[in-house]
């Protein structure tokens, strides 16, 4: 089975920068979004799961490149940003990076370093993804993610993958406060109502699998969202 194109959010108000390149990022076979302004691009981004977003400052609408740029790290903590601009300033590259951009190139830019970073980049996220734990220890049950289980030599319960996404997420964050839309996005990939309503589904199932022990529990916090609470380190 042939690999998933690489997802990108290009962000340029620029009709023929925009189509070139998204042309070029498409013959090296990049699955390419081209929005024009800032409101399209977010409604895009809270629709979509992307890998890697490209940002125009200076952009009609509300949102502009650095308001979007914010709006995108807040949601999503570790998709790489690369902001692109006229603006060469010290100062605006500190603005910039300020947003929790990963990079600022000014225009112009040559497309063939344009795509170097872009790649240096996705092999830093992959390498992040491949470095995160696969295996837990929750008191005596064992969450194996790689194989779907959460299980011990009594019981084993095998799980969808989303099912294994949520356990994974909530053990890789225990301890803490989660609020809905984060989990929501970090999980599920976006945030809306109906999709809501299948995490509470889900956060359900969750509950059933580990109401076996004491050492750990799954608190709602009204309002806000969920805390996974756990008294021992996980592994």
């Amino acid at each position: 089975m042939p690999s998933p194109k690489v997802k990108v959010l290009l962000v340029e108000d620029d009709p023929v920068l925009g189509y070139v390149v998204k042309d070029f990022l498409q013959k090296q076979d990049f699955d390419v979004t081209h929005c024009t302004d800032g409101d399209a691009a977010w409604h895009q981004f809270m629709k979509n799961i992307y890998d890697i977003c490209l940002l125009d400052i200076l952009l009609p609408g509300k949102k502009d490149g650095m308001e979007l740029a914010n709006s995108i790290r807040k949601k999503n903590e570790h998709i790489p940003i690369i902001l692109l601009s006229s603006k060469n300033m010290d100062n605006d590259k500190i603005a910039g990076f300020e947003t929790g951009a990963d990079d600022y190139i000014t225009k112009p830019y040559n497309l063939q370093e344009l795509l170097l970073r872009v790649q240096v980049f996705l092999k830093r996220t992959k390498k992040k993804a491949e470095a995160q734990p696969m295996v837990f220890q929750i008191g005596d049950l064992n969450f194996d993610y790689t194989n779907l289980t959460l299980g011990n030599d009594k019981v084993e319960h095998q799980l969808t993958q989303r099912e294994a996404d949520l356990v994974r997420y909530l053990c890789m964050n225990a301890n803490r406060v989660l609020k809905r839309d984060e989990i929501l996005m970090n999980v599920w990939g976006k945030d809306d109502y109906f999709l809501g309503r299948s995490m509470d589904v889900f956060i359900t199932k969750v509950r059933k699998y580990l109401r076996s022990q004491n050492v750990a529990k799954l608190q709602t916090i009204h309002g806000i969202g969920f805390k996974f609470n756990y008294n021992a380190p996980l592994n």
